[in-house]
């Protein structure tokens, strides 16, 4: 008789997995693509996690920490970030590592001393209003800043529509 390889089961159409059990980490690149690729990187995770949580929120969040980690957080040209994204029952956490040891500061003052025009300045501050929770943690490395969504049960599970890309059917290119 010929050995022969097991047959694969047929996809089911089960439950996603615990929420306990989502978790990724992608090392980045610390150029001017980072951001971009964190950004789809995100909007996959909760796509795949069925996690209910804005992923616009998610994606222009996670676009700031990976763009100040970039920016100001990575001492040497050719260095990685860490994104890691954590999703359990409760919240999707989004952290982003990077090589220095220099931890941020809130500048509350900005919103009256920053000219309406400047296009840098209020990224923490988006993040500060915008989720549940951030905070930041020295690393052997360097540090983590983060933040936290909470899940919300009035996001549906899917969270993005495979279709259009977008939690609310839009397509990216759309503005209404």
């Amino acid at each position: 008789m010929t050995p022969m390889a097991p047959t694969r089961p047929t996809p089911s159409a089960s439950p996603p997995l615990p929420t306990s059990q989502h978790q990724c980490r992608i090392p980045l690149m610390a150029d001017l693509t980072a951001a971009a690729v964190a950004r789809s990187v995100v909007e996959d995770a909760i796509r795949a996690w069925r996690a209910p949580v804005d992923p616009d929120v998610a994606v222009l969040l996670t676009s700031e920490l990976v763009t100040n980690a970039v920016t100001h957080g990575t001492p040497t040209p050719g260095t990685f970030v860490l994104l890691a994204i954590v999703c359990d029952a409760v919240a999707l956490r989004v952290e982003v590592h990077d090589g220095s040891g220099d931890l941020p500061a809130l500048d509350t003052g900005l919103l009256d001393a920053a000219p309406a025009e400047a296009e840098t300045g209020r990224g923490l501050l988006l993040v500060t209003s915008l989720s549940a929770e951030w905070g930041f943690y020295r690393t052997p490395a360097g540090k983590a800043v983060y933040f936290t969504l909470e899940l919300r049960p009035d996001i549906p599970e899917t969270g993005i529509d495979a279709g259009s890309g977008r939690a609310d059917g839009r397509t990216a290119r759309s503005v209404s």
